[in-house]
C-alpha cells in the first residue's frame, strides 16, 4: 500500500484505552533511572566549579584517593584527547578542561562504596582556580569590553568586527522591507527579552554505568534518546560504539533536556577506572546549575501594518545565549518567529551569542517561544494602537496552504486558519471579563521533525503481535503505536504490546524530541505491519493455491480478493500464526528510514488573567489551548500534551528565571526558589483538538509536543497589557517587574 493511501475511517485510532504502562506507574513497578542496581556498584559524586569563570590550576585528588572506600577519582585526563568540533564542545561541557566556564561546571569526579562517602571525599578533591571575569547576559557578552570565553570558537558564518563571544550568525528573508514598511499606516519598532528557564523535569538525571576490562560496557540511564547516548559516550570514551549498548528507563519528564549526556560518560569512566559498576544520581541543585536549560534571548522586531490589519513588513534581529558554547537555537527562533503569518515583505538576522553560563539545551520547539513572544507582543501592540480584533488580523494575515513561509518554503496544507476560527468561535472569546482582568491571544509553530527511525514487528503464534521501538515513551507514544499497529493489522488494541528496546536490538533511532515519534516510529510502526501483512497473505495464498495479488487483508484476515481468486473462507491473522512454523517460518515486519514529511503544526491559545494591582500577582483564571494535531491518535494523550505545553508555557511566562549574581553564581538551585507552578497556580486548561491530515502521513499524524509551548508567553503579555494598560516586554512577567510598571504609570 503506498504511504499517501490515506485512511479516514477508523476502528481504533481515535479512542481512549488505558495506557499499557500505567498500571507498574501508578504502583511503583516502573524502574525510573535511579531504581537500577548492580552487584558491586559504586556511587559516583561530581565535583563543580564555585566560579563563573577561571583557569584551572591545579587538581589535588590525593587525601580523597586515600579515604577507605574510594575507588577512582576522573578529572578530564580520563576522556578522550583528540576530539573537534561539537563532541570537543560535548566533552567540554561533561568534564572541564582548562577553564571552568560557568558556576557548576564539572571538574572531577569520585566513585566510592557509599553515596555519603562519595560526597565526603569530593570535598576533598583540592582545586585551584585563578579567577577570570565573567559575563551571563547575551547584550554584555556582544559589546567590545565583554570578557573572551574563549578565543577562535566562531564560524566561517560571524561578520568581521563582532566579539569572539559571537560565535554564529544566521541572516535571511525575502521581499523588500523598506518598501513594505513604506506601505503601512503604522510601523512600531519594539525590544523584547526572555530569561533562562529550566525543563523542569521533576526525575533528575540518573544512570548506572559498566565497563568491562574487556572494553565492552553497558549503560542504563533516563533518557529521551539512548542512540544518542551511545554515540555521544562513545565519541567522550574514545571506543566503538559496538562496544556499548544502552537501555532507556522509564523517565520522569524531559521536555528536550535528556536528549544529550552530561552524567552518562562520567560513570562509565569511573566505571572503567573502577572495574566496577557506578552509579550517579544528580542532586537538584546540579540539575538547575549544570544540565542545560533553554537559551535567553534579546530580541528588536520592526513590523508595520495597514489600518484594516494587513502586515505590509517585518523584521527581527534575534541574539541568543546558550551558555559557554556553540549551538543557541537561533535558526529555530528565526524560522518560528514570523512562520504563522504570509508577510510579502519578511528579513531575520539571528546571533549566537557564548556567555559564563551551562551549555543549552533543547525545551520543547527549542528556541520557538523566544521568537513567539516578540513576535506576537509586536502584532497585539499594533492591533492595539489601530484598534482591531487580534483574531481577525491573524485570520487575514494566517499562512495556508500555498503560502510562502517566512524562512523560504512554500507550505503545504496546514491548519492555522482552522485553530484560529475554532479560537474564535470557541465561546471563551466573548466571555465578559471581571475588573482588573485582560484577555490576549496569540499563535505559534513547530515545523516538526522526521529523523533517524526504525522499527520491528513480530506476530505471535496467537496472533498477537510484539512493535520493538526504539523511541523512549515520553507522552503515552507506547499506546499510540499499538493503536496504529492495531488499526493496520485489524486486531484488538489490547493484542498489540509495544517495547522500548536497547540500543543492540534495532537500527539507529533519534530520540524523542522535536514532535517526531508519534509521526515517525508511527510511520514506521504502520509499514512494519504492512510488511507483516504482505507475509500474512503469502501464506494464505500458498495455502489455498492462488497467487499472493488475488489475497487482501481486511479486518485481521486474509481473505481472496474476489470471486475469480476462489471461494475460501477468511483465515485469520491467528490462524494464520497458529502453523507459521510449518508455513515458513517466523512472520515479522520491519521499516526504517529518515521519513521528511513530518509537516508542520500550528496553534492558538486564549487566556485570561487577573492582576492584583496592589501586589503584582497575576491569576491566570481562564485558559483555552487550540492547536492542529493532524489526527488525534490518542485523544487523551493529544489534549495532556496541549496542556502541558500551557502549563509550562505559564510558568516562564509568569515566574521563571535563571538568577545570576554580580559573582556569576546561579542564585535560585532548587524549586523552592526556582518557581515553578503547580497545581494551584493553574486553571482547568480547556482544549479543542483541530484536525486537519498531515499528507505526509499514511493517517494523517502531525507531531504535538512542540507547538504548545510558543504561543503561551506571548499571550500571558498581552493579557496582562490588556488587564493593567502597561506593557512588559521582559520575561518574566512577575510581581516585581508588574509593581514597577504600575507605579511608572501612575507617575505619569
Amino acid at each position: 500500500m503506498a504511504l499517501d493511501s490515506k485512511t479516514t475511517e477508523f476502528k481504533y485510532i481515535g479512542t481512549r484505552p488505558n495506557r499499557p504502562d500505567g498500571l507498574d506507574k501508578v504502583t511503583g513497578k516502573a524502574l525510573y533511572g535511579a531504581d537500577t542496581f548492580a552487584p558491586g556498584m559504586l556511587h559516583g559524586v561530581i565535583v563543580r566549579s564555585p566560579h563563573a569563570h577561571a583557569k584551572i590550576l591545579k587538581i589535588d585528588a590525593s587525601k580523597a584517593m586515600a579515604m577507605k572506600g574510594v575507588k577512582a577519582i576522573v578529572t578530564r585526563a580520563d576522556f578522550a584527547s583528540d576530539l573537534e568540533g561539537d563532541d570537543w564542545d560535548l566533552l567540554e561541557n561533561v568534564m572541564a578542561g582548562d577553564k571552568a566556564l560557568y558556576d557548576g561546571h564539572a571538574v572531577a569526579a569520585v566513585a566510592a562504596t557509599s553515596q555519603l562517602l562519595a560526597r565526603d571525599a569530593a570535598k576533598l578533591i583540592d582545586v585551584t582556580y585563578e579567577v577570570l571575569p565573567h559575563v551571563t547576559n547575551v547584550d554584555e557578552a556582544m559589546k567590545p569590553d565583554a570578557p573572551v570565553i574563549r578565543e577562535g570558537a566562531a564560524n566561517y558564518s560571524v561578520p568581521e568586527g563582532m566579539h569572539p563571544n559571537v560565535v554564529r550568525h544566521t541572516e535571511f528573508g525575502h521581499g523588500d522591507v523598506e518598501a513594505g514598511f513604506a506601505q503601512a499606516d503604522l510601523v512600531l519598532e519594539k525590544s523584547y527579552t526572555t530569561e533562562a528557564v529550566h525543563q523542569g523535569y521533576i526525575e533528575p538525571h540518573a544512570c548506572l554505568a559498566q565497563m568491562g576490562a574487556d572494553g565492552r560496557g553497558e549503560l542504563w540511564c533516563c533518557t529521551q534518546g539512548h542512540w544518542f547516548v551511545r554515540r555521544m559516550c562513545a565519541s567522550l570514551l574514545g571506543i566503538e560504539t559496538a562496544n556499548l549498548r544502552v537501555t532507556a528507563s522509564e523517565i520522569g519528564g524531559g521536555f528536550g533536556g535528556k536528549t544529550t549526556v552530561f552524567i552518562d560518560p562520567v560513570a562509565l569512566a569511573l566505571s572503567r577506572k573502577a572495574n566496577r559498576p557506578v552509579k550517579i544520581v544528580m542532586s537538584r541543585s546540579d540539575v538547575l546549575r549544570a544540565t542545560g536549560p533553554t537559551a535567553s534571548a534579546s530580541m528588536d522586531i520592526k513590523m508595520g501594518m495597514t489600518k484594516d490589519g494587513r502586515i505590509t513588513a517585518a523584521s527581527g534581529v534575534f541574539r541568543l545565549q546558550g551558555g559557554a558554547f556553540p549551538q543557541a537555537p537561533i535558526e529555530t527562533t528565526t524560522m518560528c518567529a514570523f512562520a504563522c503569518y504570509d508577510v510579502a515583505n519578511v528579513h531575520h538576522v539571528g546571533f549566537d551569542v557564548m556567555s559564563n553560563r551551562p551549555k543549552q539545551a533543547a525545551y520543547r520547539a527549542p528556541g520557538a517561544p523566544m521568537g513567539a513572544f516578540a513576535a506576537e507582543s509586536m502584532i497585539d501592540e499594533l492591533c492595539r494602537e489601530l484598534n482591531l480584533d487580534p483574531l481577525d488580523v491573524r485570520l487575514k494575515n494566517a499562512a495556508k496552504e500555498g503560502t510562502k513561509a517566512s524562512y523560504g518554503p512554500t507550505y503545504p496544507r496546514i491548519g492555522l486558519v482552522e485553530t484560529l476560527e475554532a479560537a474564535k468561535a470557541h465561546p471563551h472569546y466573548q466571555a465578559p471579563l471581571k475588573d482588573n482582568q485582560g484577555r490576549g491571544v496569540a499563535s505559534g509553530y513547530w515545523m516538526n521533525w522526521g529523523g533517524e527511525t526504525s522499527v520491528s514487528l513480530a506476530i505471535s503464534e496467537d496472533g498477537t503481535a510484539q512493535v520493538s521501538v526504539g523511541t523512549p515513551d515520553i507522552g503515552g507514544s507506547r499506546a499510540s503505536m499499538a493503536l496504529m499497529a492495531a488499526e493496520t493489522l485489524g486486531i484488538p488494541y489490547e493484542n498489540v504490546r509495544v517495547n522500548v528496546v536497547d540500543t543492540g536490538a534495532l537500527g539507529v533511532n533519534e530520540p524523542t524530541h522535536g514532535s517526531r515519534a508519534t509521526y515517525a516510529t508511527g510511520l514506521a510502526t504502520i509499514q512494519a505491519a504492512r510488511e507483516a501483512i504482505t507475509k500474512l497473505c503469502k501464506r494464505a495464498a500458498d495455502k489455498w493455491g492462488i497467487d499472493a495479488d488475488a489475497v487482501v487483508w481486511e479486518d485481521g484476515c486474509a481473505k481472496p480478493s474476489g470471486p475469480n481468486a476462489g471461494e475460501f473462507p477468511p483465515l485469520s491473522i491467528g490462524e494464520i500464526a497458529a502453523e507459521m512454523g510449518s508455513t515458513g517460518g517466523p512472520i515479522s515486519g520491519h521499516f526504517e528510514a529518515t521519513p521528511n514529511g513530518h509537516g508542520g503544526s500550528f496553534g492558538t491559545h486564549i487566556v485570561d488573567v487577573e492582576v492584583d494591582k496592589e501586589t503584582g500577582h497575576t491569576s491566570v483564571v481562564r485558559y483555552t489551548v487550540v492547536q492542529d494535531a493532524g489526527k488525534a491518535i490518542h485523544p487523551a494523550y493529544v489534549e495532556g500534551q496541549f496542556q502541558g505545553g500551557a502549563a509550562q508555557g505559564i510558568g516562564w511566562a509568569l515566574n521563571e528565571e535563571y538568577i545570576y549574581g554580580s559573582d556569576g553564581r546561579l542564585q535560585n538551585t532548587v524549586f523552592l526558589d526556582y518557581r515553578i507552578p503547580v497545581a494551584s497556580d493553574l486553571p482547568m486548561i480547556d482544549t479543542v483538538i483541530v484536525e486537519v491530515p498531515n499528507p505526509g502521513h499514511p493517517y494523517g499524524v502531525r507531531g504535538v509536543g512542540e507547538t504548545g509551548i510558543t504561543p503561551p508567553l506571548p499571550a500571558l503579555a498581552n493579557a496582562v497589557a490588556a488587564a493593567t494598560g502597561v506593557r512588559l516586554r521582559g520575561l518574566p512577567l512577575s510581581p516585581p517587574k508588574i509593581l514597577a510598571a504600575l507605579q511608572s504609570k501612575s507617575d505619569g
